[in-house]
């Protein structure tokens, strides 16, 4: 979509306010909203911002950005009340010399992506974010209260939830979004709602949108959705599997080898075997918070161990079994993830692994199909040869520091904003007494 076809479009929706978006380097998005009239002006000339309060991005001294608006991300925002309807677009963050602002964790996916596209790839990735939806009057309480009863897959021909995410799916359809679909997960109040693949960039985007859009339409409903990894005890967490590909330009999927016992070529097990290499490391990209290695223990479907399989739910990469046929759906699923990531980063990350290995004829250790990892003790996982994940945030990010691969990818500003802002959340972690502290140690210490 070009400036003329757009301003068309924009017209044709009767479209008051244009919100022109992009994200901190700790995934928060961003807004700048702009009059319509303004509107030709910025898509010629894009528009300057303060970008020194926004996290990861300028000092005081060097503070003016400017937003590039990318009109292909284009979309009406369906909550928005039509006496004054908004739409939102896409940015790319620029610096005052017309170069790309290298601490833009959009532009990291981007340049990151350039690398595969010179080769005549597209590397495609098709997300699953889960969330739960709280009752309103408890949401922001200590104790969030899930607003259902259901449980995995669980039916009912008219309830609260089914009626939240119907709506929830008309709403990021009308976005563009391909929702193919949307379910009740495993806990109380956890849902999941799936979007066709698309290359990494558009991916990452429809990760942002499926965020607020459940946000926006949770709140009209007098309900809190929380894309937390782990906000009950005791209960499943949310994570965001992602299932990974690579296509050529003729639209072969680089996964599939029909000669295969597993239909999986080399070049996939090398894509494998890069992953499984820089997972440590690449546990800060992707569970970036205290919370998300709540999420990451043995027993709640999480993965803990670093291996892959076919089928086996308990591997870090999943193979899913492959249907006759169906050469195209080849896949590798990724399933540490969770949705509290920035997906511009944690993407990025993940293709920078993935890449170290197929530049690197890796060869992945031998696929754990009959092996439920929960079940092994250390000796037998050290067997095996099976890594661990970290077991906390601060563990996670000393293996990122370690990694020259995956700091390289998100380039130096980008990777010292980020590690610095979660050097400061693991700080204010550390710090703080919990309830659990209190009721373990208060009249026996």
């Amino acid at each position: 979509m070009d400036a003329k076809d757009l301003i068309k479009q924009i017209k044709e929706d009767k479209v008051h306010f244009v919100s022109l978006q992009f994200t901190d380097v700790l995934g928060v998005v961003k807004s700048v909203d702009m009059p319509l009239h303004n509107l030709e002006g910025a898509l010629e000339d894009g528009v300057w911002f303060d970008g020194s309060s926004v996290e990861g991005f300028a000092r005081i001294q060097e503070s003016d950005m400017r937003l590039i608006l990318d009109p292909d991300t284009y979309a009406v925002l369906p909550w928005s009340p039509e006496e004054s309807k908004r739409a939102r677009i896409f940015c790319d963050i620029y610096t005052p010399d017309g170069e790309p602002f290298d601490g833009d964790p959009r532009g990291t996916l981007k340049r990151m992506i350039k690398r595969v596209t010179e080769r005549g790839w597209t590397f495609n990735i098709g997300p699953e974010p889960e969330f739960f939806l709280f009752k309103g009057t408890n949401g922001h309480g200590v104790h969030p209260v899930p607003h259902d009863v259901g449980g995995y897959f669980d039916f009912s021909s008219f309830d609260e939830a089914v009626t939240v995410r119907t709506k929830l799916m008309e709403a990021l359809m009308s976005m563009g979004i391909e929702v193919e679909v949307g379910h009740h997960e495993v806990a109380l109040g956890q849902h999941e709602i799936d979007f066709r693949f698309a290359n990494a960039l558009k991916a990452a985007d429809n990760v942002l949108t499926l965020k607020y859009t459940v946000k926006a339409i949770a709140a009209q409903h007098g309900l809190t959705a929380s894309f937390m990894p782990k906000p009950v005890f005791g209960i499943n967490g949310s994570g965001m599997h992602c299932h990974q590909s690579l296509f050529d330009d003729k639209g072969n999927n680089l996964f599939f080898d029909a000669k295969d016992e597993m239909k999986l070529s080399a070049l996939a097990r090398s894509f494998i075997a890069g992953q499984l290499k820089h997972a440590r490391a690449l546990a800060a990209l992707v569970a970036p918070t205290v919370n998300s290695y709540k999420r990451l223990v043995p027993g709640y479907e999480a993965p803990v161990y670093i291996g892959w399989a076919q089928i086996n739910r308990s591997a870090l990469i999943r193979i899913p079994r492959y249907t006759e046929g169906r050469d195209k759906s080849m896949r590798a699923e990724l399933r540490f993830p969770d949705p509290s990531s920035n997906p511009y980063l944690a993407f990025a990350g993940m293709l920078a692994a993935a890449l170290d290995g197929i530049d690197n004829n890796m060869t992945p250790p031998k696929p754990l199909n009959n092996v439920n990892l929960y079940h092994l003790d250390q000796k037998e996982r050290k067997r095996l040869g099976v890594g661990e994940l970290p077991g906390s945030l601060a563990e996670a990010l000393s293996e990122l520091e370690k990694d020259a691969v995956l700091k390289e990818a998100l380039g130096q500003a980008a990777y010292e904003t980020f590690v610095r802002a979660k050097w400061e959340e693991w700080d204010d972690f550390r710090l703080r007494v919990t309830d659990y502290e209190i009721e373990r140690y208060l009249e026996v210490a």
